[in-house]
């Protein structure tokens, strides 16, 4: 599937939390929605974004809704949130279904299949901002200017 543009609709989609509680995106209709897939729990690049998303909590806090999400188990996601004190809830998608709905699973260029680094910014179950090709350093701060 083609990765999500601004303008598409948000796919709809249920997930567990690091701490075992269910997301699920239509019921955050209060504020953005900030979605950062992410391929790998305790990575270089992966602990540094966030990281940096874990040091401007509070600047997001009353202007979106922040998530990470990756295909890592939810005992993977508690090991790394509490090994780097992260403070916003990371997402459990396993079989990959949501990260194929936003068209950010594919071929990797070492090889195999994963998490193309792609966050969404979503308002009212709409795409309104996509960046593609992240680069995890000063990434948080790009995603802040944005809202």
């Amino acid at each position: 599937m083609p990765i999500l543009r601004e303008g598409d609709a948000a796919p709809s989609f249920t997930l567990k939390t690091d701490s075992g509680s269910d997301v699920e995106l239509s019921a955050l209709p209060d504020k953005p929605v900030v979605l950062f897939f992410y391929p790998k729990d305790d990575t270089p690049g992966c602990t540094v974004e966030c990281k940096e998303f874990r040091d401007a909590r509070q600047a997001f806090e009353s202007r979106a809704h922040v998530f990470g999400v990756s295909p890592d188990d939810m005992q993977s996601h508690q090991a790394f949130v509490a090994k780097y004190a992260l403070n916003f809830p990371l997402l459990s998608d396993p079989g990959h279904l949501v990260a194929e709905q936003f068209g950010v699973w594919g071929p990797k260029k070492q090889g195999g299949e994963g998490i193309q680094r792609t966050t969404f910014v979503i308002r009212d179950g709409k795409i309104v901002r996509v960046f593609e090709n992240v680069r995890p350093e000063g990434h948080a701060a790009e995603v802040l200017s944005a809202l």
